[in-house]
């Protein structure tokens, strides 16, 4: 057996597990859940893990440390580029010239920042992307007309060819000083947003995987990030800074405790860990990401991002996951869902539950994992498995695909194939699955289109209740198909149970279909007073 990180030596005090009490703890539908805290993520910088970036005042030669990239022979005018007071200043002659600074390597799973101070004259500045090994381009370029922002445009030129070609007009009231350009890489395709005064807002978005595949992984290897200019005869750009940062997008669902085998919650370094979806668009487009949080407060933070790895030259963008430590093996473990099936050239992959791992702790940073399918046939999703230690089994709870997702539980005795299912499925839409030990006694939640989040015994499914929710994640005019994300608490905490939700209120300007929800609810659980 792998000789275990000593963190991991205190897991039996750090998880919640058997306790004296247990005859006297309530049922879960008895527990209230009172909302504490709410926050939503928007590409906040505090959050962002950064990748890359130039920073006009910390530069001491700029030809060093941001090489020029342009190499078109037929055209070698190049902007006049100078550093003054912390901002770089690109400048044109008495002729049409461009530019493509070198910033940092490529990643698709990134947000890329390009914060302009001010504009003057007819021209362009902007993102691009620059195959190294054949002179590919993508560009994302803001276009600006007598020092006036008034376009964005996307381009892809493959073999010298362009082969997309997007253009939006920017709102009127987007101004002319102090604009951040985002491109926000969704792995098949990109968001194009507008930052000013703090509000990001969607411009446009494409996406283009039938001419290239972002997901192959000698794209990471060859392409470039750079800042880019083409400025008409006597015009000019200031910019503040670029960057490349892992962010948590435009929104965060689908949250869940990562765990032991067993499904007891992970407390590590004071703090709680959870897998979350950070969302790009559509179902192609979201990605899988680590937050964690100290139960004590409210410090949710992004720690970083996992894409899959199949084995098959592709970096996947799965989500909806649980991850396990595995104290055995010393591995990190666990089950996602395929949805980058229905990204990509062609079609061919279906969507599944997939059995994933890593040697080197995947919470924090960019992550790799092995995957696999497990074998259960079918569009499933949202797959939570503990090792029940009494039957001896692996029990896999999961939304089934039938006319519309419904809870079922499976077992098998491995963590990685063979199940087979032992109960259900239930009647009602079903969502955001979990077995969770309430005392010595497992139970299923899971959330509902009912606008209930259903409380099932373990393992048959059979109806127990509901969870009672005070101010609940969602109203009239929002969906409810949340996540219960359910976790009892250790002493010492201000309550014995927490519970971190979402809600499923979508970006605005997304076109439909999209799922671009939503914002953290925390709450406290307390069972009922007694005298």
């Amino acid at each position: 057996m792998k000789r275990l990180p000593a963190t991991f030596l205190l897991f039996a005090s750090l998880f919640v597990s058997k306790s004296a009490l247990a005859e006297t703890l309530p049922h879960p539908k008895d527990i209230e859940f009172k909302r504490q805290a709410v926050r939503r993520m928007i590409f906040d910088a505090d959050q962002a893990i950064p990748l890359s970036s130039l920073h006009p005042a910390t530069i001491r030669d700029f030809d060093l440390m941001h090489p020029e990239l342009w190499r078109e022979e037929s055209d070698p005018s190049l902007t006049d580029w100078k550093i003054e007071k912390g901002i770089l200043s690109g400048r044109s002659g008495a002729k049409t010239n461009r530019s493509l600074r070198w910033v940092g390597g490529f990643n698709p799973f990134a947000t890329y920042d390009l914060a302009v101070k001010k504009c003057e004259g007819n021209g362009s500045t902007g993102i691009a992307f620059q195959d190294s090994s054949n002179g590919d381009l993508m560009s994302a370029r803001l276009h600006f007309k007598e020092g006036q922002p008034h376009r964005i445009t996307w381009e892809v030129m493959l073999d010298g060819k362009a082969v997309v070609q997007k253009e939006w007009a920017l709102p009127e009231d987007s101004g002319s000083k102090n604009l951040t350009l985002r491109v926000q890489m969704a792995v098949i395709g990109v968001n194009l947003l507008i930052e000013t005064h703090g509000e990001s807002r969607l411009i446009g978005f494409s996406d283009f995987s039938e001419h290239i595949d972002l997901r192959e992984k000698r794209h990471m290897r060859y392409y470039d990030f750079g800042v880019a200019t083409e400025l008409s005869a006597n015009s000019g750009v200031d910019i503040q800074s670029a960057t490349a940062a892992l962010t948590p997008g435009t929104g965060q669902a689908d949250i869940r405790a990562i765990t032991d085998e067993e499904g007891n919650a992970l407390i590590d370094e004071g703090r709680l860990w959870f897998t979350v979806t950070v969302r790009g668009r559509a179902l192609p487009n979201p990605m899988q990401a680590v937050f964690s949080l100290n139960p004590s407060v409210f410090d949710i933070q992004f720690e970083g991002i996992i894409a899959f790895d199949l084995g098959d030259g592709l970096l996947r963008n799965e989500h909806a996951s649980h991850l396990f430590f595995d104290s055995k093996s010393g591995e990190w473990r666990g089950w996602t869902t395929g949805f980058s099936a229905y990204g990509g050239e062609g079609g061919e992959d279906e969507k599944t539950i997939l059995a994933v791992s890593s040697t080197g702790d995947p919470r924090r940073g960019f992550s790799i994992m092995k995957a696999k399918p497990v074998g259960i046939d079918g569009a499933h999703e949202d797959a939570h498995c503990i090792y029940d230690t009494e039957a001896k089994k692996w029990r896999l709870l999961l939304c089934e695909k039938h006319e519309k997702f419904r809870a079922g539980m499976w077992e098998s005795d491995h963590w990685d194939r063979g199940f087979e299912r032992i109960a259900g499925p239930v009647p009602m839409d079903s969502t955001g699955t979990m077995i969770q030990k309430f005392g010595d006694t497992r139970y299923a939640l899971y959330g509902s289109a009912d606008r209930t989040v259903y409380v099932a015994t373990y393992p048959d499914l059979k109806p127990a209740g509901e969870l009672n929710i005070t101010l609940p994640p969602w109203n009239e005019g929002n969906g409810t198909r949340i996540w219960p994300n359910v976790i009892p608490l250790p002493e010492g905490y201000p309550a014995p149970y927490l519970a971190l939700m979402m809600d499923r209120v979508n970006f605005p300007g997304m076109p439909k279909p999209n799922w671009t929800y939503g914002a953290f609810y925390l709450y406290h659980g307390f069972p009922p007073e007694t005298e």
